[in-house]
């Protein structure tokens, strides 16, 4: 087949690497010059993605993938076209279509019969059936069901491993019709290849769900559950903060039988799934009270984390407060929605000193991201643990000279390589004095030096890394 990727991010182009990688000749898309000249160059335009750089080192060369920046010379007797662009959200968590709009237009100038074109980012319900199609039809002049067919399909991979999951998860597939069903279905069956599971209901593979709406409101379903989950062990964790318990044990045994799932708390919930798609889900559905109180719940943590730090430490103000991690997770180049912005911004507001540490990032990098860098070896009074890098397993109380508190808001630091360093951990009361009250269900309330931070709202400006 020959196929189109349009949008060359952390998606799109280890879509358009597997589907090449399948047999077919795949074109992918990109409005930035940088990004198509390095996959010209069968150079990785991002680091980070396993097996992405060998792909391309192979593929490349060899025809199988090419980019371009123009829509003309991609989309024209393409059998399939899939458009992963990034759907952001403004200030009030409003999806803003922009991007979205703008690259469909220029598809549907340069749609041609016979293509099936799959949306793969996830979008509020509704929106394939009643934006998509239409926005197709009236810009080239066809008719959907009839001289093309248009499908979500909702990617379901994380950064670093895209690969793995591809095989991994089943592949939903929701159409308007049952030919597009059908088309949609055939097409991932020849570009995918799946593991074997025996813990699935039905064939690992492509499932169809029966309409686009079914498939847009599965992935919302599956993001915004992991959101109220971890909402919910964040409200264990509080609690158990002010009554002496370590959560840890306590979800560790609740888990020990199957009826139970429970998810880890943590400082923060980042990237550009879980915090945004639960916000998508309230678009459609703003009676949601469970999945509103979540989100809320989870943008709050930063606030809480330094609202322990200060209870352990003292008193903030002319401190250096150390953060370790700007990315949103462990292992990934990536600072969407990082808690390491709200973390800093309290600390901050608090009469802080703050200062960044990333391994993944250079100290111009971070400057751009508006953080002054922190180097390992220098001294700092206090540190709190934003990301779960590997790396930070390693360090030990010398590797921040005079520091005396630490928050590990991912309990990821070796706490005996800290002796003399008092070490709170998100849920674990063990090391708190308990607040007066807290065992008949008193919340656990922050110093008076805290702000009571938690914004209830995710910015586009966030998205700024993201290629399109």
């Amino acid at each position: 087949m020959k196929i189109t990727v349009i949008g060359l991010g952390k998606i799109g182009l280890p879509l358009a690497a597997q589907y090449a990688s399948s047999g077919h000749t795949v074109t992918g898309v990109d409005l930035s010059h940088r990004v198509v000249d390095a996959v010209n160059a069968a150079v990785e335009p991002f680091p980070g993605e396993h097996d992405l750089a060998r792909r391309l080192g192979e593929l490349v060369p060899s025809g199988a993938l090419r980019a371009t920046t123009e829509y003309a010379d991609a989309v024209p007797g393409a059998d399939a076209v899939v458009v992963v662009v990034p759907l952001v959200v403004d200030d009030e968590a409003r999806p803003d279509f922009d991007w979205l709009d703008a690259a469909t237009a220029s598809l549907a100038a340069t749609l041609t019969p016979g293509t099936l074109v799959a949306y793969e980012t996830t979008l509020p319900i509704g929106t394939t059936r009643t934006r998509w199609a239409p926005a197709l039809e009236a810009g080239s002049g066809l008719r959907e069901g009839a001289d093309f067919h248009v499908v979500f399909s909702p990617e379901r991979v994380l950064t670093g491993r895209v690969f793995a999951d591809l095989r991994r998860y089943p592949k939903l597939v929701g159409a308007l019709s049952p030919a597009g069903a059908s088309c949609a279905t055939e097409f991932y069956e020849s570009v995918l290849q799946f593991d074997e599971r025996d813990d699935l209901p039905r064939p690992n593979g492509v499932w169809d769900l029966g309409s686009a709406e079914a498939a847009e409101l599965a992935k919302l379903a599956e993001t915004t559950y992991r959101d109220v989950n971890i909402a919910l062990a964040n409200e264990f964790a509080r609690f158990s903060e002010a009554v002496g318990v370590d959560v840890a044990e306590v979800i560790a045994a609740c888990n020990s039988q199957p009826y139970s799932h429970i998810h880890q708390p943590g400082i923060a919930v980042g990237g550009h799934c879980i915090p945004v798609y639960p916000r998508l889900y309230l678009w459609n559905d703003p009676d949601a009270s469970t999945v509103r109180a979540a989100r809320a719940r989870n943008a709050s943590m930063p606030s809480h984390a330094v609202g322990l730090l200060r209870r352990v430490h003292g008193r903030l103000a002319d401190q250096t407060v150390v953060v370790l991690g700007a990315a949103y997770r462990g292992g990934v180049k990536e600072t969407a929605f990082s808690g390491v912005f709200d973390t800093v911004s309290v600390l901050q507001e608090a009469g802080a000193r703050v200062l960044v540490h990333d391994p993944l990032y250079s100290d111009a990098e971070l400057a751009a991201l508006g953080l002054d860098a922190h180097h390992r070896g220098e001294p700092a009074d206090a540190v709190v643990v934003q990301a779960d890098h590997d790396e930070y397993r390693d360090w030990t109380e010398n590797d921040v000279p005079g520091v005396r508190s630490v928050l590990d808001g991912r309990r990821v630091l070796d706490t005996t390589a800290w002796p003399s360093v008092v070490v709170a951990r998100i849920g674990d009361g063990t090391v708190l004095t308990p607040v007066e009250g807290a065992a008949a269900g008193a919340d656990l309330r922050l110093p008076d030096d805290v702000p009571e931070h938690g914004r209830d709202v995710v910015a586009a400006t966030r998205f700024a890394d993201t290629s399109a």
